[in-house]
This record gives C-alpha cells, sequence and structure tokens, in this order.
C-alpha cells in the first residue's frame, strides 16, 4: 500500500510541475464543427469552415476566422496548447456513412470515422471529442451495446463503435483527460447511446445547449455559447 501511495504521490508531483512549467496540450477529434481551412492535421482532411465562406455548405454561416471557433476560444481561454486538431466535416463515429441519393445504399466512412482517426491525436494532455452529429443526420444504424471482441461488421453500427472509440482513446492516452461533447438536437436514440456508453467507461459527457446553428453549425454566436460551455465543464 505504500508502494502505491508513493506512486501516486510522484505522477501527482509530476502533473504539478508540468501544470506550472507547460502548457496543456489539448487535441479535438471531431467533425465539420472542428473544421477549419489550415488547422486540420491531416491536411486531406474535409473541411467546412473557410475564412471567406463561400465554400460548399457554408454559404450562410457567418464564421470567418479561426480565433471564432469554438476549440480556439477554449485554448485560448485555458492558456493551453493545441496539440492536434484531428477534424474531419461529415465524419461519424461507426463506419457507416451518408446515402448519395434516395433509396441508395449509405456510404462506406470506415477511412474517416472517429473510430479510425482516434489514434492520430499526438500527445494531449486533454482531449475532446466532439461528434455523434452525422450518425444521428444520416441514420446510421444504432447496434446494440457491445464492450468487448468487436467485429469489424459491428463497427457499422453505432453503439458498438462508440464503444470501441471511447475504449482505445483511454488505452491509447492513458494519462490524458477525456471528454466528449453531444451536440444538441440529436435524436433521443443517440443521445441515450452517448449517455450509457460514456457512463460505461467513466467519460465525462457535455450536453451541450442553446448554440445559435446556421446551416445547421455553429454561427459566430453559438461557437461562443459552445466555448463558454466547454470552458465552465472543464473547469469543474
Amino acid at each position: 500500500m505504500k508502494k502505491v501511495l508513493l506512486t501516486l504521490s510522484v505522477i501527482l508531483i509530476a502533473l504539478c510541475v508540468k501544470a506550472q512549467n507547460d502548457s496543456l496540450r489539448i487535441s479535438i477529434l471531431g467533425d465539420s464543427y472542428s473544421t477549419f481551412y489550415g488547422c486540420v492535421v491531416p491536411d486531406t482532411n474535409a473541411i467546412w469552415y473557410f475564412p471567406d465562406g463561400n465554400k460548399n455548405a457554408q454559404k450562410g454561416n457567418d464564421v470567418r476566422k479561426v480565433e471564432q471557433t469554438w476549440w480556439h476560444q477554449v485554448i485560448k481561454r485555458l492558456g493551453a496548447k493545441l496539440e492536434r486538431n484531428n477534424a474531419y466535416s461529415g465524419a461519424t463515429i461507426c463506419y457507416t456513412g451518408y446515402r448519395p441519393a434516395e433509396g441508395k445504399p449509405h456510404d462506406d466512412y470506415s477511412d474517416r470515422a472517429f473510430v479510425t482517426r482516434s489514434n492520430w491525436l499526438g500527445n494531449p494532455d486533454v482531449i475532446l471529442v466532439c461528434g455523434a452529429t452525422n450518425d444521428s443526420w444520416c441514420g446510421a444504424p444504432i447496434g446494440d451495446y457491445v464492450f468487448g471482441n468487436w467485429t469489424n461488421k459491428q463497427l457499422y453500427s453505432f453503439r458498438p463503435a462508440m464503444a470501441k472509440l471511447l475504449y482505445d482513446l483511454k488505452g491509447n492516452y492513458p494519462m490524458a483527460r477525456i471528454v466528449f461533447i453531444l451536440n444538441s438536437e440529436l435524436k433521443d436514440e443517440i443521445n441515450e447511446s452517448v449517455h450509457t456508453i460514456c457512463k460505461h467507461y467513466n467519460v465525462p459527457c457535455l450536453d451541450l445547449h442553446n448554440i445559435d446553428k446556421q446551416w445547421g453549425h455553429p454561427s459566430v454566436a453559438g461557437m461562443k455559447s459552445f466555448a463558454d460551455q466547454v470552458v465552465e465543464f472543464l473547469k469543474k
């Protein structure tokens, strides 16, 4: 017991020293809500937010500067630094994507899924996961709760993929604080699933509320509210 307590004391002292000498390193694992042109790694990831606002679906949304994004505001206000932003517009947690046309089968998103990208986050102290929006919007299969020995087929459903995502994150980044950020206005079965799986893995979940959106994405006002809620949650 004394040896265990001594080990814990050494870890806590090391963390305190780090807090005094280094900036907190924050990594983002997200979808379009967390993108901004020139700020995503790898740079082949699809982007939704652009400086000129005239790209694809961003027309009609007033976010024009990276400083307006929720994650940039969070990092600045916490005096932290960005370790890595691995956001991918349109990405789902699971392998199932959108339908290219009515009546067509869902596209295969295994190349961009959260569960696929979870090991590309650098060496963070905090991991902010903002996802499940596209799983809700595209109508991905919910599936069963599976907490181990996942098959490839199961990862095309939301619940098994969500569980594997958190399992992998905790295994790959054992010293990082992981927070799942759940968008507002999603399907009840998605919300329920996220809460259940986060509880199983002891990962805190922040439920966003009152986020102003334009074209389904946070506006400048929405980004500010988004950041406020994340900062408040992290400071608790």
